[in-house]
């Protein structure tokens, strides 16, 4: 048996507190994939990131969550890299991390906060409020005051970014066995579910985010989610800085901050950040 050190680390927290627990392995060079698997199941939470080197970037980084790879994952590369840089390993600076989603940049600030930058938007399939409301447990007509589309967006994972109007968010039920059953048949991550927020809120929008086909009921913050709504956002209102609130239906609120960069007018960026804060390590074994 091998014994192999995790991280956990809240990533995307509020002054210390709330955030998303990922898990973190360091120098996972000789890990092979089923062994990964194995540790991230046995973490248990919703994804782990596996640090490696790299020959065309200054990291690779593997994602797994407890039942499968997945290309990207945002908390996780905030959390990953928050601990280099909390351990010593790395100083501030401009980083590239090669991972399945392509080699991605990584800033990481004097004050040690970590600000990640994702793919450029790809604009996949729009659904009706008929198809998805029963799967959150509202009627279609709810949807639709939202006066927005339903689409799947994905800056590195596809993501169903699902509209509906304030002051709703927090009563959904879902129906995790249709959700997951649906989004394998359109081969995405999850639901994206968000509120915008009034003017005078300090966060653009709140927002809650489902996963059950790849394992993760509700997630407390979701960077790939958030890169994806902020394209979302700026394609119907402009907006090119947004924060997001998540998690507070779990009681792990966590702030997510967004940043969109245009070149004549064609967005040649999109970054997601935030702080992480050190949870603790514990110690897995595999064969």
């Amino acid at each position: 048996m091998t014994r192999v050190d995790v991280y956990l680390i809240q990533a995307f927290s509020i002054s210390g507190q709330g955030g998303n627990l990922a898990g973190v392995v360091l120098q996972a060079d000789m890990l092979t994939d089923s062994q990964k698997q194995s540790i991230a199941k046995q973490v248990g939470v919703s994804e782990t990131a596996f640090v490696s080197q790299s020959d065309s970037a200054d990291f690779q980084l593997s994602f797994f969550t407890p039942t499968v790879e997945v290309d990207f994952c945002g908390h996780a590369t905030l959390s990953a890299f928050w601990l280099l840089r909390h351990l010593q390993c790395i100083p501030a600076g401009h980083y590239k991390q090669e991972t399945k989603a392509g080699i991605l940049a990584v800033e990481i600030t004097p004050n040690g906060d970590v600000l990640m930058n994702q793919s450029l938007p790809v604009w996949l399939a729009e659904f009706s409020a008929e198809e998805i409301a029963p799967m959150l447990g509202v009627q279609p007509a709810l949807i639709a005051q939202a006066g927005l589309p339903i689409q799947a967006v994905s800056t590195g994972l596809v993501d169903i970014i699902v509209p509906i109007p304030f002051g709703f968010l927090d009563s959904l039920v879902v129906d995790m066995e249709a959700m997951s059953h649906f989004c394998q048949q359109q081969h995405c991550v999850g639901f994206h579910v968000f509120e915008l927020n009034p003017p005078e809120s300090f966060y653009t929008a709140s927002c809650r985010n489902f996963a059950p086909a790849v394992g993760i009921p509700e997630e407390s913050a979701t960077g790939s989610s958030s890169g994806a709504l902020a394209c979302y956002l700026n394609r119907h209102f402009g907006y090119l800085q947004a924060v997001f609130e998540q998690g507070r239906a779990m009681n792990m609120p966590s702030c997510l901050l967004t940043q969109l960069s245009l070149e004549g007018g064609v967005l040649k960026q999109v970054q997601v950040g935030g702080e992480g804060v050190f949870n603790k390590r514990i110690s897995i074994y595999v064969d």
